[in-house]
């Protein structure tokens, strides 16, 4: 009885004081029991008013002075050459007639989705190169993952939808303008859209939601699902399955589409007699099956490879293939493997050489 009533005082006494000598002091009136029962009820108080951190502090890379300058002016030049010429495909879609077909309105939908793409992750990555802060706050962390996962499941969509175009008109030339019509194209188009942008709104609010009270460092160059999951102290199960079904729906089946439409696209072209035919049938979508082949590599790599600490480093780089090379790389191949795009470029060039002489 004794006992009981002097572990009661001294919960109320540490409730009230909060000073751990005054709980020393009347502990040996509890004896060993009411210690230990205390110090449970100590710990589970203070696990209770643990909060998430405010800032989480983005790793990089790694953290070698001495390449900082480098990575900073290479990734500078990628996000220049990345926007300047995303933008300039957008551009020659628009302006250039020739290009108002199925196939270049989907790619100015992924030039565009590039653009936001690479904003989201290098705009980042370059100021904190610039400044030295790797900090990042809980909601601009959220706010990246957001936007991240809407582009990339936006671009495994889009993807699809012009591997599907390409099917069309290799595989059903005669019925390709009735079924790829401009109607068609925008609600393709739209769905990819807003596939990404459903998928994403759902996420983010679950994964917001954990609690984080362990280290504060990802170990990454941006907020990616996986190394948020690993700092979070919360249950995770209902985050993990809700990703896995998505992921399913969005990258797999997206993938597995394209995949079947490009063998499909390929047995066609096998069996043209003319090799002279067959070049110019695999000329039309050599491009987009280059871009796939590298994005879908990559990707598959990332989420595949086990995140053990000596693959995390290779882990990095791949990611950095799919998120920030990918975006660089699209429009390059377009314009130099596309003949229609390369046309609409010297076009564009001489009449802006020529506005430019007259002036």
């Amino acid at each position: 009885m004794f006992s009981l009533t002097a572990k009661s005082f001294m919960i109320l006494l540490y409730k009230k004081e909060r000073t751990k000598q005054m709980f020393f002091l009347v502990g040996c009136l509890a004896g060993k029991r009411g210690m230990r029962d205390l110090w449970r009820y100590m710990e589970k108080g203070e696990r209770d008013n643990h909060t998430s951190p405010v800032k989480f502090i983005l790793l990089g890379m790694g953290n070698v002075p001495s390449l900082q300058t480098l990575l900073f002016l290479l990734s500078l030049i990628i996000y220049l050459v990345t926007m300047a010429a995303n933008i300039l495909i957008v551009l020659l879609v628009v302006a250039d007639r020739h290009l108002h077909t199925p196939m270049y309105f989907f790619l100015g939908n992924l030039s565009s989705l590039e653009t936001c793409y690479s904003s989201t992750i290098l705009s980042r990555l370059l100021a904190s190169f610039l400044t030295g802060d790797r900090t990042i706050s809980v909601h601009g962390c959220m706010a990246q993952f957001y936007f991240f996962g809407y582009f990339l499941v936006s671009e495994c969509y889009l993807l699809a939808m012009m591997s599907y175009d390409r099917y069309l008109a290799i595989c059903q030339p005669l019925l390709y303008a009735s079924l790829m019509t401009w109607k068609v194209s925008l609600q393709l188009a739209a769905v990819s859209w807003l596939v990404g942008l459903f998928t994403s709104t759902v996420v983010t609010p679950f994964l917001s939601h954990l609690r984080f009270c362990g280290p504060s460092a990802i170990d990454h160059f941006f907020c990616d699902f996986t190394p948020l999951i690993e700092l979070a102290c919360s249950d995770t199960n209902v985050v993990r399955l809700l990703v896995f079904i998505l992921s399913i729906l969005d990258v797999v089946f997206p993938f597995l589409f394209t995949l079947a439409s490009y063998v499909c696209i390929i047995a066609a072209i096998l069996r043209i007699p003319s090799s002279v035919g067959r070049q110019k049938a695999f000329s039309t979508c050599s491009s987009h099956l280059t871009i796939v082949s590298v994005f879908y590599g990559t990707l598959i790599i990332v989420y595949t490879l086990p995140r053990t600490a000596p693959l995390r480093q290779l882990n990095k780089v791949f990611s950095f293939f799919y998120t920030i090379l990918t975006p660089l790389v699209n429009p390059l191949i377009y314009s130099l493997r596309n003949r229609e795009v390369r046309e609409a470029l010297r076009k564009a060039l001489r009449k802006a050489l020529a506005c430019t002489q007259s002036s």
